[in-house]
């Protein structure tokens, strides 16, 4: 019994290695460190909308990725007071409205985050 674990104990191990040796190929050179504001599931979300689209609305946005006004409102901050993203306030009627954009710091950083995750799967992929 114990014989066995070791032998699929191995191949774990070489894959181990095998991953951080990519990771280390896909972080070489000039290429930045992730930024792990935007590594973070509903903020990425958020950033990778925002930039396929004009604009979207709080509304938009929380429909889109299913979630709750509060989860929403604490993320859009962060990326806005990082300047991600834009918010704009306004009002249709009596309604408040919040429409968010994309930076141009935003684009950039969504930019490199992108590419050092496509480096990193290709270094997997040639490992």
């Amino acid at each position: 019994m114990a014989k066995s674990l070791r032998r699929e104990k191995e191949p774990i191990e070489e894959d181990s290695k095998r991953i951080t040796r990519a990771l280390r190929v896909a972080s070489e050179g000039d290429a930045p460190a992730v930024d792990r504001l935007i590594h973070q599931r509903t903020r990425l979300a958020i950033i990778s909308m925002l930039a396929v689209n004009d604009s979207l609305t709080f509304n938009e946005l929380k429909h889109l990725l299913e979630t709750t006004d509060g989860n929403l409102s604490v993320h859009a901050r962060k990326l806005e007071e990082a300047g991600y993203i834009n918010c704009e306030k306004s009002f249709e009627g009596r309604i408040p409205r919040t429409e968010y954009r994309i930076t141009g710091d935003g684009r950039k950083v969504l930019e490199r985050y992108l590419e050092h995750m496509e480096r990193l799967i290709q270094a997997v992929r040639d490992s």
